[in-house]
């Protein structure tokens, strides 16, 4: 998720309407960093944040990612009769569900910080991948 910047002046002479929309703004978001400095007769707030709104959509779709994920992996480590682990590392699980890879090159960049080898699961993984994105777009 990226952050963005909103920049607020809060003047001298009227300061109550700003302050009101300054901290319903931040009311809003969620807040990374918030930098002040004083000139010519007014505060400057920077505020850098997130939309909480997106941030709450990521996190769901990162949920449900990693729920698919785990259902599946289970499904194929029962049926091989082989630990989990070994399909599909934790977490390995996580960082997948959280960039959502759609195919086997970004999947391959993901598996190699964790030095896992994707050539038996990378097709299915993102397959997976792929139809949870799908049924949320839906």
């Amino acid at each position: 998720m990226s952050s963005e910047v909103r920049t607020f002046v809060i003047p001298d002479d009227s300061p109550e309407i700003a302050r009101g929309e300054v901290a319903d703004f931040l009311r809003s978001v969620v807040v990374h960093r918030i930098d002040t400095a004083y000139a010519d007769g007014a505060w400057r707030v920077l505020v850098l944040h997130e939309d909480a709104r997106r941030k709450e959509e990521s996190e769901q779709i990162e949920s449900a990612i990693k729920g698919a994920l785990v259902v599946w992996r289970d499904r194929l480590a029962a049926r091989d009769g082989i630990p989990r682990e070994t399909v599909l590392p934790e977490a390995l699980l996580s960082e997948i569900a959280h960039y959502a890879p759609t195919t086997e090159r970004e999947l391959a960049t993901i598996a190699s910080s964790r030095n896992f080898d994707i050539s038996s699961y990378g097709a299915a993984i993102v397959l997976e991948v792929k139809k949870m994105l799908d049924a949320l777009i839906e």
